[in-house]
């Protein structure tokens, strides 16, 4: 066990023998943190808070009551395996949040990127990749083996399919079930998760200039409309365009999946 003299912990917290508590952390009442836990500089645990498993949480985190930090996945074929969950820095993982290690089919490995919100009651699972910046409202369910780039935002009470990708920037309405991938910077929207335009609020909030706006509004019209195959209208695409964001938007198309795409209504 490490524990930096820095560290604020609570008499009835249980920090188990193994733990590394960097320095300026603050550990609340009823927490636990397990032996194989690796809490960073400034980490904050409110109260009732579990931190287990082989798990490492980046500086300036903050987690909150009832949270599930690092616990087994949720799969039938996990045996046992020693995995991982790696979260990054200045993340906030609101009430009764669950996060599960990876898996040694899926890779051994459940990332989470710096400066995400996990909102009351959101889950990631099992061999996740989640990117930084990503904002999961109340309830969001991101399934095993999901990838969700940076700048992503769901929805309350969404889920997101296994193995589906949501592309940097998109964004995905209240009360959407996805099960296919997503688009960079696409809106997602409807009960069964429909492609309905462009995030053009969130471009245009990052600051992405006009050129490039039109340039993908543009293209989203060409992939909607064009002629062929969705794949098809994006290859040629990517053969076509100037512009940077356009040509996130085929590549991710043209990349590996291990699902269908959401296309353009």
């Amino acid at each position: 066990m490490s524990i930096d003299p820095g560290a604020q912990i609570h008499p009835t917290a249980v920090i188990e023998a193994g733990a590394v508590i960097g320095p300026g952390c603050v550990i609340g009442p009823f927490s636990l943190v397990g032996p194989e836990v690796v809490l960073g500089e400034g980490v904050v645990l409110k109260s009732h808070v579990v931190v287990t498993g082989w798990t490492e949480i980046g500086p300036g985190t903050e987690i909150w009551p009832f949270a599930v930090v690092g616990e087994v996945p949720q799969d039938l074929k996990f045996k046992g395996e020693r995995t991982r969950l790696v979260v990054g820095a200045r993340c906030r993982i609101r009430e009764g949040a669950t996060l599960n290690t990876g898996t040694e089919g899926g890779g051994g490995i459940t990332r989470v990127g710096d400066d995400c919100l996990l909102m009351t009651g959101s889950h990631v699972g099992h061999d996740a990749t989640v990117g930084n910046r990503v904002i999961l409202a109340n309830q969001v369910a991101v399934a095993g083996h999901c990838w969700l780039g940076d700048d992503v935002i769901i929805g309350g009470l969404s889920g997101i399919h296994q193995w589906v990708r949501v592309g940097r920037g998109a964004i995905i309405g209240a009360v959407t079930m996805v099960t296919n991938d997503v688009i960079p910077f696409g809106l997602v929207q409807a009960p069964r998760g429909e492609l309905d335009g462009l995030n053009l609020v969130g471009l245009k909030r990052r600051g992405v200039n006009r050129a490039e706006i039109t340039a993908l509004r543009a293209a989203y019209q060409m992939l909607a409309q064009g002629e062929g195959a969705f794949v098809d209208r994006a290859r040629r695409l990517a053969d076509e365009t100037e512009s940077a964001h356009v040509r996130e938007v085929t590549d991710f198309i043209l990349g590996a999946t291990d699902r269908s795409f959401l296309t353009p209504r």
